[in-house]
C-alpha cells in the first residue's frame, strides 16, 4: 500500500497543540525537548493571538509537526512485520511551512535542529517583510471560494498599483489571495458586488507567498546554502510545481534546493496539482501529520474517493494506526 505524508502549514495552530503527544510519546517529547521551552510553552500555553505572530507560529507549527511524525514512525516500527511490509511511504508534501518537515523527514535537512534554525530565522524574517516601519502588518490573505479562473480575473481588474496575488491553489473551488490591505479590500468589494465567490479573510500575520516576501529570499539562500541540504530519500512533491522537487536538476543537490527553498516563500503552492499528481502516482491513501486537518479536508475536496487520516494528538495516533491495519488487511484480501 502506497502511503502519502502530508505535512501541515501555518495556520493550522491552536492553543495547546502537541501536549498531548508530549504527554504520553517519548519520540514526541524529545522533539519539544530539543527545541527549547520557548516553544514548549507557547504550543502549551499560548493564545491564540500569540500563536497568530509568524516569529513564533511557524518554529511551534514545525515542532508539533515533527514531533507527530517521530511518534508515528516509532509506532509504524512496532506494527506486525508482515502487515509492515505492506507499507510504502512513496511520497511526502508539506504545506508551504510543512515542506520543510517533509524536508527533515526525508533526509534532504540533516536534523530537526538544522530544520528548526532555518525556520525560527524565517519566521522572523517572513514578519519583518510584512510589516512598515511602525510595526503594523502590511497585508493579508484571503480564502476565495469559486471558479480558479473567475478569481485571478478579480485579481487582475482589482489589483491596480498594489500587491495581490493568486498564491495557493488549494482545491478546485478554492484559491487563496495575498496582498496589500487596500488591494484586498477592492478584492473584497469585487467579490461582494459580483456575488459569485465568496470570501474568508485568513487568521495569518501578513502576505505570505507573494511579491511582498521578496527581501526574505536572499537571506533565506544563505542559510539554507549553510545547511548541507541533500537529496531527499522519498519523493518530495514541491509546493512549486506539484511536481518531484528534485525535477530538472541542475548543480548540485544543495544548491538545487536552497534556491528552491529561497524562492518558495514569495511563490505560490499548487496543492491541487500536488495532490493529484501523487494520486498520478498510486498514492490514494494520505496520513497527515501536524496540528489540525486542514490538508486531509483539502485532499477530499480534490477526489472524495481518497483515504486520509491524521495524527495531532495520542487519539489521532491511535485511530490513524488502526484504520492503517485495517485498509492493509483489505487490501490483502482484496475487499478494497
Amino acid at each position: 500500500m502506497k502511503i502519502g505524508l502530508l505535512f501541515a502549514g501555518q495556520g493550522a495552530q491552536y492553543p495547546g497543540m502537541g501536549k498531548d503527544l508530549y504527554d504520553n510519546s517519548i519520540k514526541a517529547r524529545k522533539i519539544f525537548d530539543l527545541a527549547g521551552q520557548d516553544i514548549k510553552e507557547w504550543c502549551f500555553d499560548g493564545t491564540k493571538e500569540v500563536l497568530r505572530q509568524t516569529d513564533v507560529t511557524q518554529p511551534c507549527v514545525h515542532t508539533v509537526t515533527m514531533a507527530a511524525y517521530e511518534t508515528f514512525m516509532d509506532e509504524l516500527s512496532e506494527m506486525d512485520q508482515n502487515l509492515l511490509n505492506e507499507v510504502e511511504i512513496a511520497g511526502m508534501a508539506g504545506f508551504s511551512l510543512g515542506e520543510y518537515a517533509a524536508l527533515t523527514a526525508s533526509g534532504a535537512i540533516k536534523s530537526f535542529e538544522t530544520g528548526l534554525n532555518i525556520i525560527r530565522k524565517r519566521g522572523i524574517w517572513m514578519s519583518e517583510a510584512g510589516k512598515d516601519p511602525q510595526g503594523a502588518n502590511k497585508g493579508g490573505m484571503i480564502a476565495a471560494f469559486g471558479e480558479r479562473k473567475l478569481i485571478l480575473e478579480y485579481v487582475e481588474v482589482t489589483r491596480e498599483d498594489g500587491i495581490l496575488e493568486g498564491v495557493n491553489f488549494n482545491s478546485p473551488v478554492q484559491t487563496v489571495v495575498a496582498g496589500d490591505e487596500n488591494a484586498l479590500k477592492r478584492f473584497l468589494l469585487k467579490a461582494k458586488e459580483l456575488g459569485v465567490v465568496k470570501t474568508v479573510p485568513l487568521s495569518v500575520g501578513t502576505a505570505f507567498h507573494c511579491s511582498m516576501m521578496d527581501p526574505v529570499t536572499p537571506k533565506l539562500h544563505e542559510i539554507l546554502l549553510a545547511s548541507d541540504l541533500k537529496k531527499p530519500n522519498v519523493k518530495i512533491y514541491s509546493n512549486m510545481t506539484g511536481k518531484d522537487i528534485m525535477e530538472g536538476q541542475s548543480g548540485g543537490e544543495g544548491q538545487w534546493l536552497a534556491e528552491i527553498m529561497a524562492k518558495q516563500t514569495k511563490s505560490p503552492v499548487y496543492w491541487q496539482e500536488t495532490i493529484e499528481n501523487m494520486q498520478a502516482d498510486g498514492i490514494c491513501t494520505f496520513i497527515e501529520l501536524g496540528a489540525g486537518k486542514t490538508l486531509s479536508g483539502l485532499a477530499r475536496k480534490i477526489n472524495g474517493e481518497l483515504i486520509t487520516m491524521n495524527i495531532e494528538d495520542y487519539d489521532t495516533l491511535m485511530k490513524t494506526m488502526d484504520t492503517l491495519r485495517d485498509l492493509i488487511i483489505k487490501e490483502e484480501t482484496g475487499e478494497i
